[in-house]
């Protein structure tokens, strides 16, 4: 839609009330709980509403037609990389998500051959030993600290998958890449943008030097010779044309990829560990297909796990792995007849969306059987889940992602129950992607 078209409306001005405490904004409320903050921002603005934080008024989109017109992006007048960079910029650079139009194009399209259903098969039969040699140690526990087990599993995953094992890498270097990893994404929530010592950026500043380093020691051997992890892939791979990657890329891209992968991973598979343990019902209907498989299933039987995968899908629905995404105007155009000005931030509500009652029977309880294909409820719009973003930038590594939770999950059902208070409320800090501060603690027993 053009910004010219008859009957638009500016942006609605934020009222005083709503604006927060000076030049941080709205930040803090967001960080605190964003879905009481977007609800009341639905309430007072409607689908486009201003937003306030950091000095800047951004339009904040909030439901499925509103975000629907940003993620489809029709002509062409909202960019990633310049939002996206003042977020966390300097420490993603050159990854998917950060370049656009033309160069996004080029680069995935060179990137979609890494996850092609051939190479997805090959990274399934590495996910079960690698999985398997991760969890040998988790010992019983009345309060086993779920996210941060996770979280480090899935880096061991990624040093396997991604890098070959890693080479010589001891623990104590993957342990300064993962907390490299942290720092880079938490920068989204710094206040002071620049390197600064002690600060959020000056830490990330500090972790993508350490990430660099890390994946330049490798690359020569890489380049070398082709294997199936992923870093030799991105090494390797071309297109229909024969156009491949250049070392920056690779590196760009490994960075990026590897922190999607560890992150949103970690946070979906702790939230399938919560609600099953809430849930024993529903732990056993999915212990029980994963039984029914053999130690190391393969790719299309983890994707058979029809149980598995309704609370997978109603996990992203609940606590999308990152909430909102950020856009950036770089022409005027028009959403839902508010119009937009170049040069205006656009955030979008993602999460808002996954919890609308017009869409969502009940939409704060957790009942994966609205996946199923009675009900269809994601169906409701076709924006109505959108965990993955949509168009021209939806996650290249979806299917991925997938089958990793499905097979951690797999694992998990055959050698372990547990169970979490029903009454428990993680408390989620969302400065960046958001993640339990007290680790999701769960009662851990082995079968």
């Amino acid at each position: 839609m053009t910004a010219d078209t008859l009957d638009t409306r500016p942006i609605p001005t934020l009222l005083r009330e709503d604006r927060g405490i000076p030049v941080i904004g709205q930040l803090l409320q967001f960080a605190k709980d964003p879905v009481a903050l977007l609800q009341r921002e639905w309430d007072h603005y409607g689908p486009v509403a201003p937003m306030y934080s950091l000095g800047r008024t951004s339009a904040l989109l909030l439901g499925p037609d509103a975000c629907g017109d940003a993620l489809l992006n029709k002509d062409g007048a909202l960019a990633n990389e310049p939002a996206w960079s003042r977020l966390v910029g300097p420490f993603f650079h050159g990854g998917l998500m950060l370049i656009d139009f033309d160069e996004h194009k080029r680069h995935r399209r060179i990137l979609q051959q890494a996850f092609t259903r051939p190479r997805l098969q090959a990274y399934t039969e590495r996910l079960h030993p690698a999985i398997e040699k991760g969890v040998a140690h988790w010992d019983e526990s009345e309060s086993f600290p779920s996210y941060w087990k996770l979280k480090q599993l899935t880096l061991d995953i990624a040093a396997d998958l991604f890098m070959g094992g890693a080479g010589d890498t001891g623990p104590a270097e993957m342990d300064r890449v993962n907390r490299a990893f942290i720092a880079c994404v938490q920068a989204a929530a710094g206040i002071v943008r620049g390197n600064v010592p002690f600060t959020r950026w000056g830490k990330a500043f500090r972790g993508r030097q350490l990430l660099e380093d890390f994946l330049r020691h490798y690359l020569p051997a890489k380049r070398a010779e082709q294997t199936d992890d992923i870093f030799s892939v991105l090494c390797h791979i071309e297109d229909e044309d024969g156009a491949r990657f250049t070392d920056d890329d690779v590196v760009n891209h490994m960075i990026f990829l590897m922190m999607a992968a560890h992150d949103t991973t970690t946070i979906t598979t702790s939230t399938m560990l919560q609600y099953l343990g809430q849930h024993p019902r529903w732990q056993e209907r999915c212990r029980a297909e994963a039984l029914a498989l053999g130690p190391a299933p393969s790719m299309s039987e983890l994707e058979g796990l029809e149980s598995v995968d309704l609370v997978m899908r109603e996990a992203l629905r609940l606590r999308a792995p990152v909430p909102v995404v950020v856009r950036h105007a770089v022409k005027d155009t028009v959403i839902q007849g508010v119009r937009i000005p170049a040069g205006t931030d656009v955030i979008v509500g993602i999460q808002f969306t996954h919890l609308m009652p017009r869409y969502w029977t009940e939409p704060h309880t957790f009942d994966p059987d609205r996946f199923g294909p009675e009900r269809r409820e994601d169906k409701s719009h076709r924006f109505a889940w959108e965990p993955f973003g949509g168009g021209a930038h939806k996650c290249v590594g979806l299917h991925f992602g997938g089958l990793e939770v499905k097979a951690i999950m797999h694992r998990l059902l055959c050698d372990y129950h547990w169970r979490v208070d029903p009454g428990y409320v993680p408390p989620l800090d969302y400065h960046s992607l958001p993640f339990p501060k007290d680790g999701l603690p769960i009662g851990f027993v082995r079968n």
